[in-house]
């Protein structure tokens, strides 16, 4: 594509002020037909801000100045988190019949009906819906997030927008559905609609970008053509971003203990069943999910089977919906229909977190993915990190505080961030203040779910090296990390692989990720491989139209 071609949407020197901080300053960027321009960096370096600009939105009290022009006035947004703009009182046929309505107005009335229906399923299928005619009969809570992120892109298609800003769509995505939703958004270019993609995730960018803007705090340091940059970064912070993630061996954790064999056994050629041991143990754990609020719904997690000893942590990693997020909540007793017991250093625990002791609640600690949800709206960060200190440990308000802002300081949080309320935080920067919470309970068990998933590289290699000093220094933690990156799999010392519900496969992280013995492991870890820099959606690219993708 022609850099001469006219921009769709342009940003001109652009600053947003807020309580006299500014959150983006003198930005500037133009979004060309049939490409993609990605802004990386940071989380909290005004990514989403400068993307919400091109749709006319700026943060509560902003002193806005420079200019933002978009095409007919029209751009559409798929948001990280999808469900947040769809009505979940209203079937997604009639979301988008809404739309469609208007525009067949000009028709006669016996005709606007089906012309109506036309063009919904027609923007369904632009947006790669499969299922078009059953999906337009659902609830929004009846979609999965990777439907309801294509729901919502096909409302922007339908609507006509030349502008599209995509913020952080692969985000707690597995392998082959980021590859599903790489190949959608590169179809959607392809149509000549300007993508603004938003993202932490590197491997997305290289393979979609065709421009990219590196920002820090507000600012652009560096920009470029996406071949370019990728492979001759010159700005000291797009190296530190591009750099290589820690290994294995970088992070040093302690030796893994014998808890469990990987290997065949007598439960079957993929699964190894662990003994029982000091630490946590999951034995024959089978959850569902409750139909018309009554038990005995389709079973979510069957039979799982686990051991994770102190100092020592397993990896839990599959498909979206495989139910590594369910069971996860069945040891923090926090799913309501489940059968199989869990025990932390021989003792049952109760299946309900109501029934659980202070001793017990603090001993298990959860890191939700969606840390946004997890925090009071109204009162600071600071301040709820602080109590759980005082709710579960007996520690003073005084020395909660100091325990909390050294806590969030390790994380990479400084005081005067935390002091403020969620809605001042990035995405990134409350997920690290969710993680210190946790912490500062010091339990024996810490369940991560997707913990590093919403933080750029710099960020989520010193959260990772965190976590594994932590198990290094304190004798007594054990770690479980539900993720889709394998890259972070890999500093566990153990996997577990969830297929449908089911442990298909578990061992060493090495045996796993480097020579699979079950197909679906097998196919997880081909779809992790990277794709080769500046593979872009232009004429180019290497991701077709017609090329085909992961179920």
């Amino acid at each position: 594509m022609n850099a001469d071609v006219p921009a769709v949407a342009e940003v001109r020197d652009l600053r947003i002020e807020v309580a006299g901080r500014a959150l983006v300053d003198g930005v500037s960027l133009r979004a060309r037909p049939g490409r993609v321009t990605a802004l990386v960096g940071a989380s909290g370096s005004g990514k989403t801000t400068t993307g919400l600009a091109l749709l006319g939105s700026y943060p509560t009290g902003a002193v806005v100045s420079g200019g933002v022009r978009v095409a007919d006035g029209l751009a559409g947004y798929v948001p990280q988190h999808p469900a947040a703009v769809l009505n979940p009182a209203r079937r997604v046929g009639a979301l988008l019949t809404d739309i469609a309505r208007r525009q067949v107005r000009g028709l006669p009335r016996g005709q606007r009906r089906a012309a109506a229906r036309e063009r919904v399923l027609g923007a369904l299928a632009a947006a790669h819906v499969a299922d078009g005619p059953e999906t337009v009969g659902r609830y929004p809570h009846q979609l999965s997030g990777g439907q309801q992120q294509r729901v919502v892109l096909a409302q922007a298609l339908l609507l006509g927008a030349r502008v599209i800003v995509a913020d952080e769509p692969t985000t707690g995505q597995d392998a082959l559905t980021k590859r599903r939703v790489v190949a959608e958004l590169a179809a959607v270019a392809r149509r000549g609609i300007a993508l603004v993609l938003l993202s932490h995730d590197l491997e997305v960018v290289r393979a979609l970008a065709d421009d990219i803007l590196v920002l820090r705090a507000g600012q652009i340091v560096e920009e470029g053509p996406a071949d370019r940059l990728l492979t001759e970064p010159r700005h000291p912070w797009t190296r530190q971003l591009l750099a290589p993630p820690p290994t294995a061996a970088h992070a040093t954790p302690r030796a893994a203990p014998p808890t469990a064999r990987a290997g065949t056994d007598d439960a079957g050629p993929h699964r190894a069943t662990p003994p029982a041991a000091e630490g946590l143990v999951v034995r024959d754990l089978t959850a569902r999910h409750r139909a018309g609020g009554r038990r005995g719904g389709a079973a979510v997690v069957r039979g799982a089977d686990l051991a994770v000893a102190p100092g020592e942590s397993l990896a839990l990693v599959g498909r979206s919906g495989s139910g590594k997020t369910t069971l996860a909540r069945c040891v923090a007793g926090l799913h309501r229909d489940v059968t199989g017991r869990v025990l932390l250093d021989g003792a049952a625990l109760p299946r309900s977190l109501r029934d659980r002791s202070r001793a017990e609640l603090a001993a298990v600690q959860y890191v939700f993915q969606d840390a946004r949800a997890a925090f009071d709206a109204y009162r600071p960060v600071l301040d709820q990190v602080a109590r759980t200190a005082v709710r579960l440990r007996g520690a003073t308000p005084g020395a909660a505080r100091e325990q909390a802002t050294a806590t969030l300081a390790a994380t990479g949080l400084s005081e005067e961030l935390a002091a403020r309320r969620p809605e001042q935080l990035s995405g990134g920067e409350l997920q690290r203040a969710a993680l210190a919470r946790a912490l500062l309970a010091r339990p024996r068990v810490l369940l991560c779910d997707e913990v590093t998933s919403g933080l750029d590289a710099v960020t989520r290699h010193g959260i990772l090296r965190l976590l594994t000093t932590l198990l290094r220094d304190r004798g007594d933690l054990a770690l479980i990390l539900i993720t889709h990156d394998l890259e972070t799999a890999a500093l566990a010392h153990r996997v577990a692989v969830l297929d449908a519900g089911e442990i298909v496969e578990q061992g060493t992280a090495h045996q796993v990720l480097t020579a699979p013995r079950h197909p679906f492991t097998a196919s997880l870890v081909r779809a992790s491989e990277p794709q080769a820099p500046g593979a872009g959606a232009g004429p180019g690219g290497t991701v077709a139209a017609d090329q085909p993708v992961p179920p």
